[in-house]
């Protein structure tokens, strides 16, 4: 059984109905931080603020992804970024 993420991985393109949040981690994904980041620079919901402190917290910034934790309501991750990669494609992909 094919999981989100690896959903996301083979998509050429993130699904046309893809929320700001889940098109920024469809680009994460194919390797553009800078598309992906641009998405969700101001966040509007929680599922950006949780992709803003993703994409921080993969470039190695932990106090500017501890704020955009904070912002969303959740703790700093500390587990590994693919699992965390991965947890975010099954809550945004369902």
């Amino acid at each position: 059984m094919r999981t989100a993420i690896d959903r996301l991985r083979d998509a050429d393109a993130p699904p046309p109905d893809a929320t700001p949040a889940l098109r920024a981690l469809w680009h994460e994904v194919h390797g553009d931080w800078h598309a992906a980041h641009a998405l969700v620079e101001e966040p509007a919901d929680t599922e950006e603020c949780l992709l803003h402190a993703f994409l921080h917290r993969a470039e190695g910034d932990l106090a500017n992804a501890s704020y955009w934790y904070r912002r969303a309501q959740v703790p700093l991750r500390r587990d590994s970024l693919d699992a965390e990669r991965a947890a975010l494609a099954e809550r945004l992909l369902g």
